[in-house]
């Protein structure tokens, strides 16, 4: 079955932006002049989706408004709502309906990457195995416990493997590879049955992590090694990078930022 929906979850209150989220939501903050959820949307829209949905809160009603003006003759933009603080599992949870029993892309608000190949690659596999697939990165041992920690029982490719593991935010001790899961995913509906059997985490959240956990014990999911260029803006600093970085290679405004950068460090 083809993917033709992501989904977007983007109800979290965003506190470590503040005093700033008091006025504007974490994902509309501009990465230099365009709100740093159209560049997700752009790639829904550029992997084929048909369909974005968005999982807002009501607390954010600017999100619904710019969805209402997001809309293009490739993708329809909606939003639909997530009315508890529950979590990221149960955010995708909220979205089931507008899912409507088929596959669907789970696209994290607050990693931008640099083009839409992750997706399209994730998507493929997906249509090609009908098995849930996640996108994977290798990263230093010290970064290893910020992130879910998968483990892989074979590879089928270079650099598609078979995920039999998953500990979300490992201690040193409970590390299993260097990879760990960055956000984007491609998930078949039966992600729902299993959202709905887990259980809260110790925060009261129910974790997607969990969810997948059970997929990996039924040999029913794959991960995609990947090294496409990625932007962490979960993070004030993480934020202002893509902000420069981005900005550099555009070619309207990059030869003015090089140039002031420069300036500014030469003297």
């Amino acid at each position: 079955m083809a993917v033709r929906t992501a989904v977007i979850p983007a109800a979290g209150m965003g506190t470590r932006f503040l005093p700033a989220t008091r006025a504007i939501p974490k994902e509309l903050l501009p990465i230099y002049d365009t709100p740093a959820i159209q560049f997700v949307i752009d790639e829904a829209a550029a992997a084929g989706m048909q369909r974005v949905v968005i999982v807002t809160s009501r607390a954010k009603p600017s999100i619904e408004k710019y969805a209402a003006s997001a809309s293009t003759d490739k993708v329809a933009v909606s939003v639909v709502y997530q009315d508890s603080p529950l979590g990221l599992g149960h955010a995708i949870s909220c979205a089931r309906d507008a899912v409507a029993g088929e596959p669907f892309a789970v696209m994290l608000p607050d990693e931008i990457m640099g083009d839409s190949s992750l997706i399209k690659e994730l998507v493929k596999l997906y249509e090609k195995t009908s098995k849930s697939s996640i996108g994977l990165k290798k990263v230093p041992p010290t970064e290893v416990s910020s992130y879910g920690n998968v483990g892989t029982s074979d590879t089928s490719s270079e650099n598609v493997v078979t995920i039999n593991r998953i500990i979300e935010k490992p201690k040193p001790a409970e590390v299993v590879s260097d990879l760990v899961i960055i956000g984007r995913y491609v998930l078949a509906p039966n992600i729902f049955d299993h959202l709905a059997a887990i259980r809260p985490s110790s925060n009261g959240e129910l974790q997607l992590t969990d969810a997948l956990a059970l997929l990996a014990v039924e040999s029913q999911l794959l991960g995609i090694v990947s090294d496409i260029t990625r932007y962490d803006t979960g993070t004030p600093m993480g934020l202002l990078r893509a902000v420069i970085e981005i900005a550099l290679g555009r070619k309207d405004i990059g030869p003015q930022l090089q140039t002031w950068l420069e300036n500014k460090f030469r003297s």
